[in-house]
């Protein structure tokens, strides 16, 4: 089956229109239109319904999705791995990066693997931590660099980069610092803006309250931690951040006994072979802790 036409019923498919699909691979709308007639032409059934503006998969169409995505990673795979048996460090390379190591510690070595092996066209995908977690287990990523999961899959090899570590922290006008001792319960009694209750961070930041038999107090919740830095910044609420957001204008508030400590690093499947890019990629984030 043509890899053309699977890569067009996947753009259409993930983006749910056939001009964002046309931009997202550089064709045409019409171009991708004929394309996607084809391939309903080939196995001779309807992919999508067209509603008004609204396309969405037939259950053929949703049959055809994982498995369409499964052939597209194998080829890639295989021509990668024939172009790897030439020694060269060329090809592609998808790597997955969460929001804040992307901002904060990766651009000095996208930039220095970029300088160095120019022939690597690098896919990177931003996107928080745990959906990063399981594209490296379903293939779709060769690398992600990401908060590291507290616990471990035996499917997935990682390693420590960057220990992180967190801090209690309100703006510099925030009522919490005329408190005489700050405690868990006393944190409890006051607005919160938290990392979302599904991330890695939030989770870690849940236990430490349970532990203490105190509940989390009703908060706001967002995945990015630049925009949770802001909403502290003007008084809305106390959070939990990396002592690296620190800045003028915030302040971090010291808890007896609490210590909050979360890994950064990198993962790949254990089951998978990694390309030269890939090594080379992880050679040189070894080298620039």
């Amino acid at each position: 089956m043509d890899t053309q036409l699977l890569e067009s019923f996947i753009a259409v498919a993930e983006t749910g229109s056939f001009s964002i699909a046309a931009e997202r691979i550089h064709m045409t709308q019409p171009a991708v239109s004929k394309r996607i007639a084809l391939l309903e032409e080939k196995l001779k059934c309807r992919l999508f319904d067209r509603i008004a503006r609204s396309v969405t998969l037939t259950e053929a169409g949703e049959a055809l999705l994982p498995r369409a995505a499964r052939i597209l990673r194998e080829v890639a795979d295989t021509q990668q791995a024939i172009s790897d048996l030439t020694g060269d460090i060329a090809g592609r390379l998808r790597l997955a990066i969460s929001h804040h190591i992307g901002l904060h510690r990766l651009p000095p070595v996208l930039k220095q693997f970029a300088q160095h092996y120019p022939s690597v066209t690098m896919e990177v995908d931003f996107m928080d931590s745990e959906k990063a977690y399981e594209g490296v287990l379903q293939g779709r990523f060769e690398v992600a660099v990401i908060t590291l999961a507290p616990q471990a899959n035996p499917k997935i090899e990682s390693r420590i980069i960057w220990p992180d570590i967190l801090a209690f922290m309100v703006s510099d006008d925030h009522s919490l610092l005329k408190e005489p001792q700050v405690t868990l319960e006393t944190l409890r009694r006051y607005p919160a803006i938290l990392p979302g209750p599904g991330t890695y961070t939030g989770r870690m930041l849940r236990n430490v309250f349970e532990q203490h038999g105190i509940p989390l107090p009703t908060t706001m919740t967002t995945n990015y931690l630049e925009t949770i830095k802001m909403m502290v910044s003007i008084s809305l609420g106390w959070s939990l951040l990396p002592i690296s957001m620190v800045e003028p204008g915030i302040r971090i508030i010291e808890l007896p006994g609490i210590t909050i400590e979360r890994q950064l690093g990198y993962i790949h499947h254990r089951e998978k072979s990694l390309s030269n890019a890939g090594k080379a990629f992880l050679r040189l984030l070894d080298a620039n802790p």
